[in-house]
């Protein structure tokens, strides 16, 4: 902000709070026409303005400095602010995915033994010169040596691989695993590193997000995608535009999960994004579905520009026998021994066409190796033909789960959900999302898009606002105790019935028309963000220009309160409590929405973050216009009508409603049995439960197969065939 409209800012706020003040003493004098000028009330009206003035000129102050971006000594020191903020990033991305990396299992017992070599398809491929300096191109590796793989990729000229492969073949846990290693190593690579050279973060983001209409270059969707998921690029001790400055500066490898989860027509628009976007400096990491690739590719007429294409090659059954041994214990059951020989000899050959993917196994393993559970279907009927028993693993999948781990209340216990689940309403409510999120569509599983969702939503938002309108500031407006004494001692008043009914009225039509147009409005809004925890922000907050409003603010109300208690209370103090109020809601808010260095954006922290700004909007504008109307009319009316006013344009004013309207949509499909009443801790359990894998503030269903799987079903009922 320029410090001409700054100047602006500050003449409009000034005569503002005039207006206000002269209001205020005009309601006083017209309520007690024959009253002496009170000395007090002067000098408290004088204190108070002084408060509510200096407090405006520090806050327009405050927006000028804001508004200038920080500016940079010099190159060294632009170098360490971006350095600093690579380093925060690492931090949360390897917590970040340590996490996921837990509740995927994978590396209990052990890492699935899966390898993987350079496709045989040349034609997908660049020249081999531009993807290695070595006279021949060769790429070998399996995923339980994953430190080999990770220096293999290193080798590679631009350092770019895609990762190929069918369902269920281990692609995103490759993924998973060469970031994790890629961050092990990030501090000896930058120690070893050339003067200059940029050791960058790993970041892995679904493909499934980028509009390449939006944003045609790869560094500007980054740059964005950084921002949403990462809040803590934007605290205050990084400096202004830290997510832009990674994108830009080649301090970012991107790890793009899924290209064959994104339409056809989008996926050689997206080869070509790609080769336009990225510079010698920018290194790449990408992964999809064998087919879905290579035909991306003919579609976009040259490949990926110096990046290798891998394989896998299936799980032998040796290697699926040994990988469940080891999940067995030291002598297992004659059950098992014998599922174990018929995997290894072929004698099954469903079975063994299963065990060789890690999807196979992962199935494998959770419904069969659970408590109690009698693995001998798998030799029957059903171990003869994959597809089959593929579908039979991924009925009894949810129940398995619930069955195995019980709720637990341990903070320390990560893998076992919150609350108790019933395998048949579980399995109903993920169904309606695979249906709801279709999989032709996106893989994206995000609460602030459910209402999208939702059938009837328009007349269900509007409805809620016509009740809110009408039976919020319509009630209120009709003082109690007035109707209460009118009723008693003067009969029935017909002008307080009109009065009342017509808010109401009005109420009811204005919540009806304004809730069916904003209804698409907050269904598009994405979730804000806010932080009350003063961990991390305490020196943010007393030492920020917020920090000096509230002090001054603190300051000029104790004046005038101590001069008011001298020679009298007067308006002028609630007139300078009213605008301090007002002036704090926005600075708490201001100062909520500051991240700190550790703050990261999950489902549910994005969830409680947009609730928590629209509880402090709505109680905050309640308190503020319930004081000001009880001031100006001097009623206890008054005081409701803006309490119920303020709590009715807090709910519904503001910029962030993500949370208002999944309240809303959530409610309506909670009443007809598609969704629980408690979303978030439905999504947060399916994912303590390994059935929902979380990739910032979005969920995804773990393996495609199981979102497709669920979403062809019908009727979402449990199944135990």
């Amino acid at each position: 902000m320029s410090r001409r409209k700054a100047g602006w800012r500050i003449a409009v706020s000034i005569l503002v709070i005039v207006a206000v003040g002269v209001a205020v003493v005009s309601v006083w004098r017209a309520r007690t026409p024959g009253a002496e000028v009170n000395l007090a009330d002067v000098v408290a009206v004088a204190l108070a303005g002084v408060t509510m003035v200096g407090a405006v000129v520090a806050w327009a102050g405050r927006s000028t400095r804001a508004a200038t971006p920080a500016r940079v000594a010099d190159a060294d020191e632009a170098h360490v602010a971006v350095g600093a903020a690579a380093q925060v990033l690492a931090a949360l991305v390897e917590r970040q995915w340590r996490a996921e990396a837990r509740h995927r299992l994978l590396e209990d017992p052990e890492p699935i033994p899966v390898h993987w070599q350079l496709i045989a398809d040349e034609t997908v491929m660049s020249q081999s010169r531009l993807i290695t300096a070595d006279a021949e191109l060769t790429i070998t590796g399996r995923s339980d040596d994953i430190a080999a793989l990770a220096d293999a990729y290193c080798s590679l000229t631009r350092r770019r691989l895609v990762i190929t492969g069918g369902a269920g073949m281990g692609k995103t846990t490759l993924a998973i695993q060469l970031l994790l290693q890629l961050l092990s190593t990030r501090a000896t690579d930058q120690a070893c590193a050339c003067e200059g050279e940029v050791v960058p973060v790993p970041v892995l983001l679904p493909v499934s997000g980028w509009d390449t209409s939006a944003h045609p270059r790869l560094q500007d969707w980054l740059a964005v995608r950084l921002a949403a998921d990462y809040p803590a690029l934007a605290a205050p001790q990084l400096g202004l535009g830290a997510a832009t400055a990674l994108a830009e500066g080649g301090h970012i490898l991107a790890v793009l999960d899924g290209l064959d989860e994104i339409p056809a027509p989008a996926r050689d628009q997206m080869i070509a994004a790609l080769n336009a976007s990225l510079t010698a400096r920018d290194q790449l990491i990408l992964t999809s579905r064998r087919a879905e690739f290579t035909t991306a590719i003919r579609q976009a007429g040259r490949p990926l520009n110096g990046a290798a294409v891998i394989v896998p090659k299936p799980v032998t059954a040796q290697a699926a026998a040994a990988y469940l041994t080891a999940c067995l214990p030291a002598s297992p059951s004659d059950a098992w021994t014998q599922v174990l020989a018929a995997l290894r000899s072929r004698t099954a050959p469903g079975l063994t066409q299963l065990a060789a993917t890690p999807l196979g196994l992962w199935l494998i393993r959770t419904v069969y190796l659970a408590p109690g559970a009698d693995p001998a279907p798998l030799l029957g009927p059903l171990g003869g033909d994959a597809d089959t028993l593929r579908a039979h693993l991924l009925n009894r999948l949810i129940p398995a789960l619930i069955q195995a781990r019980p709720p637990s209340s341990d903070p320390a216990d990560h893998f076992r959900p919150r609350h108790r689940l019933d395998p048949t309403a579980t399995r109903r409510y993920l169904t309606y999302l695979a249906r709801a999120f279709p999989p032709a569509t996106t893989r994206d599983i995000t609460w602030w898009r459910i209402a999208r969702t939702t059938p009837h939503l328009r007349p269900a938002v509007g409805l809620v606002l016509a009740l809110v309108l009408g039976f919020g500031p319509g009630l209120a407006f009709a003082p109690v105790y007035e109707l209460v004494t009118g009723l008693i001692y003067s009969g029935l008043e017909y002008e307080r019935w009109t009065t009342l009914m017509t808010a109401l009225g009005a109420g009811l039509i204005l919540g009806l028309v304004w809730g069916f147009d904003e209804a698409v409005t907050w269904a598009h809004e994405r979730p804000g963000y806010a932080n009350l925890r003063l961990h991390g922000q305490t020196l943010l907050f007393l030492f920020s220009d917020t920090g000096h409003i509230v002090v001054r603010l603190v300051f000029g109300l104790l004046i005038g309160l101590g001069a008011g208690l001298q020679f009298g209370l007067g308006a002028g103090i609630g007139g300078g409590l009213v605008s301090g109020l007002g002036l704090l809601t926005l600075r708490m808010l201001y100062w909520a929405e500051q991240p700190t260095l550790t703050s990261t954006s999950t489902p549910c922290s994005s969830w409680q973050a947009d609730r928590t700004l629209t509880l402090i909007r709505t109680v905050m504008s309640g308190l503020v216009f319930a004081l000001m109307f009880g001031l100006v009319t001097g009623l206890v009316g008054g005081l409701a009508f803006g309490l119920a006013f303020g709590l009715v344009a807090g709910l519904v004013l503001g910029e962030h409603h993500a949370w208002l309207i999944c309240f809303i949509a959530v409610a309506l499909l909670a009443l007809q049995r598609r969704l629980p009443w408690r979303v978030m801790d439905l999504l947060d359990d399916a994912h303590r439960l390994g059935l929902l894998r979380a990739v910032g503030p979005v969920y995804q269903f773990r393996h495609a197969t199981l979102h497709d799987h669920l979403a062809a079903d019908a009727s979402g009922e449990a199944r135990n065939t």
